[in-house]
């Protein structure tokens, strides 16, 4: 088994180093079971083209963003296998928090919930008003919230719409109902995140699995010849549905973005870290147990994020269910 750095041969990243290093880990390997199809079984996510372009261009209602806990003590987290895209990213403490993205399936339950981060705000800038769901914020925060282009949904301004799990203790017991908010799921029209899903490109690395680091957690999505997916594990254990199955993506997105302090910091005093998700920059996309080294753009927040090979054609996604990891670009 071979492992090769983020620094991957002499290829330069566009993509600016700030921050706290993150090192991202890829052992490369035949994957077993490789396909060569156009792509994993399609399980309704995702279109054969490019989605939606920008934002107020569609017609459909807006998706519905959930800041999801990823502290040890929230897992296995409920409803994450029903979102259409899952972001990761770093935290105080160099942890880690999702934001869990939903147009096609509204589950009866998600969470645990948690608060919200600035870099949230420029994230998603891409979507047309999103709901954004959390449990909270700092005072200094809150009017940038106000400002943002999103409906903010929390548990003082729809209480209704949130319930507390007796079994487990706070702050990880809140849970969103999201149909208190919406009848149905929007569609996927309502996802303008700049990516395109369809054939796989030519060429691709076989890969059997890839390890992302954050100073304080750990992500390792691993091949799955039998179920066309890729494994996530956290921390080093096995990353669960709330009915015990394997929460298991079509694709896997590592974007090198700059990951810089922010002027917030914590009730500790730890510094709030803000992921820059505009701009360019290199990724690692991993779909059909292969990978392609790829160009990455976001030219303004209210953009999606565009996808391109190393010979500048766009980069196709597997249909399914998306992860973005931010990781710290070297």
């Amino acid at each position: 088994m071979t492992t090769v750095g983020t620094e991957r041969g002499a290829r330069r990243r566009r993509g600016t180093a700030a921050g706290t290093l993150l090192t991202a880990v890829l052992t490369a390997g035949l994957a077993a079971s490789c396909t060569t199809s156009d792509g994993p079984r399609d399980d309704g996510r995702g279109t054969t083209s490019e989605s939606p372009a920008q934002p107020g261009e569609q017609d459909s209602p807006p998706p519905l963003a959930v800041k999801i806990d990823n502290a040890p003590a929230a897992r296995p987290q409920t409803g994450l296998d029903s979102a259409d895209v899952v972001y990761t990213e770093q935290v105080e403490g160099g942890s880690s928090r999702l934001i869990a993205v939903y147009a096609t399936e509204l589950p009866e339950s998600v969470g645990p919930v948690r608060s919200a981060r600035e870099s949230d705000l420029e994230l998603l800038r891409q979507f047309d008003r999103p709901l954004l769901a959390f449990s909270g914020a700092q005072s200094r925060l809150e009017p940038q919230i106000e400002k943002a282009p999103l409906e903010a949904v929390t548990p003082e301004s729809e209480p209704e719409a949130y319930t507390r799990d007796p079994g487990r203790t706070a702050p990880h017991n809140l849970y969103l109902r999201p149909q208190r908010l919406m009848d149905d799921p929007p569609g996927d029209t309502a996802l303008t995140t700049g990516f395109r899903f369809g054939p796989a490109p030519a060429d691709g690395e076989p890969r059997n699995d890839l390890t992302v680091r954050y100073p304080a957690a750990r992500f390792t999505f691993t091949w799955s010849g039998a179920q066309d997916r890729w494994l996530v594990s956290m921390d080093g254990s096995p990353a669960l549905t709330a009915e015990g199955e394997r929460l298991a993506p079509a694709t896997v997105v590592v974007q090198y973005v700059t990951v810089r302090p922010s002027g917030f910091r914590d009730f500790l005093g730890n510094n709030t870290p803000f992921t820059e998700t505009v701009g360019s920059g290199e990724a690692t996309v991993l779909r059909d147990g292969r990978a392609w080294e790829a160009d990455w753009e976001r030219p303004a927040a209210e953009d999606g994020t565009s996808f391109t090979t190393e010979s500048g054609e766009p980069l196709n996604f597997a249909r399914g269910q998306v992860w973005v990891v931010y990781a710290q670009a070297p």
